[in-house]
């Protein structure tokens, strides 16, 4: 089997809900990191086989294959084919695996993964409103699916509150976490450890969605939601508009053209979970990626697990055995943002960017998914 290459990787900032990012079409975002990763690599993008974008919401600015928009309005040639996949949260983490098994395989050389939303004007949800009013209604309205579900409530605050109460995790516990997230994040900005990864755009040169001034207090007087008493607005992840990609090339293609990989895609897979439960497939991924490789969470260097919500990581940490200080080092999507179809490919950037900063060897990436299934990635640094 061939190997598959990092050779490039970059995200623009990510915007708060109506921030910086709001106002730019979600193709023009997509196309800026298209035309960054070309010219940080300094390849003829004429030479890319494919080009994959993750995308949750395809509808509207985001949909018509936004893949194949992308590429043709990064100004790419006609003959690069591009294609859109929805695995939700890991759509884009979901794109790279597709991009690794095409070179993989031998069929291709050179393959862009990305992903893209723009959440303040497509909220999440948004796809499974249309069409309601026929009598079908939601996704999760089949009759095949309610009768092998009882009827039960398919929701990710529900996976939340599931995820806390079988971990019996404390608010204060969780509250503690988020704002670890924040404060990583922040140091990170000030020690410029995100300054090469990222793109900026429309004037905005930072993600927005750090608090420099949350504290533990100001997170203990937040009101639960409504009908979920374990969350509050603290322990969830932010409404953002962003996006990112990365090149993935094979051995082949990297001595042709002079590529310098920085990470190798070392094995990948992706499973089902409890789709009521809904969050917790993280653990089951990182458990059989591990057992595969024949590794233990102390040969891991890092790991970015999507801070979807606090319980997410905190029960994946005390379900896999894995330190939180080696996991999501430089702040999480509670801080950071969480720009759905493109956070794989985002998670991608930061972590071959801080292994090779750290001269670690492994990475871990995992995401929980709607509909309860997870994607989880072995990176070794190159």
């Amino acid at each position: 089997m061939a190997n598959a290459y990092i050779v490039g990787a970059v995200r623009t900032p990510v915007g708060r809900r109506n921030g910086g990012l709001s106002k730019v079409h979600p193709v023009d975002l997509g196309a800026h990191v298209l035309r960054e990763l070309a010219t940080r690599t300094e390849l003829d993008p004429t030479h890319v086989d494919d080009v994959v974008f993750g995308c949750v919401s395809q509808i509207g600015a985001q949909s018509f294959n936004l893949g194949r928009g992308v590429v043709l309005t990064a100004g790419w040639p006609e003959h690069v084919p591009g294609t859109t996949v929805d695995r939700q949260c890991g759509s884009s983490l979901q794109a790279v695996h597709f991009a690794a098994q095409g070179v993989m395989s031998g069929t291709q050389d050179i393959v862009v993964a990305g992903g893209v939303e723009t959440m303040s004007s497509i909220p999440i949800m948004s796809s499974t409103t249309v069409g309601t009013e026929n009598g079908l209604g939601d996704p999760w309205e089949a009759e095949g699916f309610k009768e092998r579900f009882k009827d039960k409530e398919v929701s990710q605050f529900l996976g939340a509150c599931l995820m806390t109460r079988r971990f019996g995790l404390s608010r204060e516990e969780l509250e503690a976490f988020a704002l670890q997230s924040h404060r990583r994040a922040i140091a990170a900005w000030e020690a410029g450890r995100f300054d090469e990864e990222v793109a900026p755009l429309a004037g905005v040169e930072r993600d927005e969605g750090p608090r420099a001034d949350t504290t533990a207090e100001k997170m203990a007087a937040l009101q639960p939601l409504p009908g979920y008493p374990e969350l509050t607005a603290a322990i969830a992840s932010q409404i953002s508009d962003g996006a990112a990609a990365v090149m993935v090339a094979s051995e082949r293609a990297v001595d042709r053209h002079g590529l310098t990989p920085v990470a190798r895609i070392t094995d990948l897979v992706v499973v089902g979970s409890d789709p009521i439960e809904m969050l917790s497939g993280p653990i089951p991924a990182t458990e059989k990626l591990l057992e595969r490789n024949h590794l233990t969470v102390d040969d891991i260097d890092l790991f970015e697990v999507n801070e979807a919500f606090a319980p997410v990581v905190v029960g994946w940490s005390k379900a896999v055995g894995a330190p939180l200080d080696k996991t999501n080092v430089n702040g999480g999507a509670i801080a950071l943002g969480h720009p759905l179809g493109a956070t794989g490919a985002k998670l991608t950037t930061s972590l071959v960017h801080e292994l090779r900063r750290r001269s670690g060897k492994y990475g871990v990436i995992a995401i929980c998914e709607g509909g309860g299934t997870a994607n989880a990635t072995l990176f070794e640094r190159a």
